[in-house]
């Protein structure tokens, strides 16, 4: 087999944990990335020739090697795949009664490049690499032996793609996929877009937030922005709330809201907002408009380090914008999917938001992913979620 060998004291990273090799750390003199076809599996050496494991290579990006075993005798193939999937699995059905979760999650499972969800028996799997790329028929076959699933959905067609020098596609890899799936999360029915919607079509790392959040919203006015097919404001209708209302800059993101909503046979208010979701806010500030529990969930405002400045600049207006809107005594969740945002700098947000608008503001709880993501201790990148809980009063002098 192929071997890339790294500069001195590169491995340092490796060692501790890490399974990300950077093309800067390659000793590109002695084992030159060109030689490589994206996809390929190599022996990863030190500097001093002693191997470390077997990684897959894409000579073309940034992060041109991910570490598939410390084994160079366990190969990235269906046999790893398989015995991977059920450890996998052991932790999600040691987890969660029903099968609707997020069956592998990329470097914490061991499988850098993957993300399986798991609607029952029906699969929806996104590769973001070129090693997971290469090797997309054993993972469809590894699936189909460990879990026999009626049918499995490849949803390729996410940004990292590009980066990684790969086409995008939507396609069943085997059996029939309808448009809709069905799943159950904190004992709430929706219906997941998994063909045309986001990602995978559901997001369930904020299962346990959402399940915190519906002990706040019995007999409550709610506000969900972001709302997506609405995984938070129908949630909080199925506990009591008596009024939701959901903003949304996707139609058919809302037109699943309403359809959600009648899955659970809801009988309170509700109302759905078309369209930019600082627009809408100023609007119901303007309309003088306040609600009882506030839930703040945006998209990732910071993809990259260098978005930093302008994302953090986008989460402070989003959340003065909802805070404006949380009645007192009220209750504001604030998330955020941003890796790069850590939780101490979404806290400081809200700080200065409570002292700009004169607020009192208490933090009474802090969420993160639930245990269908699970965090690789050595990996940064993998604890990603955040979602704080604050009570916000009139400024009570303070």
């Amino acid at each position: 087999m192929s071997v890339i060998r790294l500069k001195g004291q590169t491995d340092r990273r490796l060692r501790a944990g890490h399974q990300w090799i950077y093309s800067n750390e390659v000793d590109t003199s002695a084992t030159p990335l060109k030689q490589f076809t994206p996809g390929d599996q190599v022996v990863v050496e030190t500097a001093q020739g002693k191997p470390l494991g077997i990684a897959t290579i894409n000579p073309n990006t940034l992060i041109c090697g991910r570490l598939m075993s410390r084994n160079t005798d366990t190969f990235l193939n269906k046999s790893t795949l398989v015995h991977r999937l059920k450890i996998a699995l052991s932790l999600r059905e040691l987890t969660y009664p029903a099968p609707y979760y997020r069956l592998v999650f990329g470097d914490s499972d061991g499988l850098s490049g993957l993300v399986v969800d798991r609607f029952a028996d029906i699969l929806v799997m996104q590769i973001s690499t070129a090693g997971m790329e290469r090797v997309k028929d054993e993972i469809v076959e590894a699936l189909q032996e460990v879990l026999k699933p009626s049918a499995i959905l490849m949803k390729n067609d996410g940004k990292m793609r590009q980066i990684e020098g790969l086409e995008t596609y939507v396609e069943e890899a085997f059996g029939t996929v309808p448009e809709l799936v069905y799943l159950q999360e904190n004992d709430v029915l929706f219906q997941a877009p998994v063909w045309d919607g986001q990602k995978t079509g559901w997001f369930y790392d904020h299962r346990e937030n959402r399940k915190t959040m519906q002990g706040f919203c019995d007999g409550k006015r709610v506000l969900d922005v972001f709302s997506y097919v609405g995984g938070w404001g129908v949630q909080a209708a199925s506990a009591g709330a008596t009024d939701v209302t959901f903003i949304d800059a996707s139609e058919s993101a809302l037109n699943h809201v309403d359809e959600n909503l009648k899955l659970n046979q809801y009988e309170g208010g509700s109302s759905l907002m078309h369209g930019d979701a600082f627009d809408a806010m100023q609007s119901l500030i303007e309309d003088k408009e306040r609600f009882d529990v506030v839930i703040m969930d945006p998209p990732a405002f910071i993809a990259r380090r260098k978005d930093i400045k302008a994302g953090e600049g986008a989460y402070h207006r989003a959340n003065q914008l909802a805070m404006r809107l949380v009645a007192k005594g009220g209750i504001l969740v604030s998330g955020s999917c941003s890796m790069h945002l850590e939780t101490g700098r979404l806290h400081d947000i809200i700080r200065s938001n409570s002292r700009q608008l004169e607020r009192f503001s208490q933090l009474i709880y802090r969420g993160t992913q639930a245990p269908d993501h699970p965090v690789h201790p050595a990996i940064e990148e993998t604890e990603y979620l955040k979602a704080l809980f604050y009570r916000i009063h009139n400024n009570m002098g303070l």
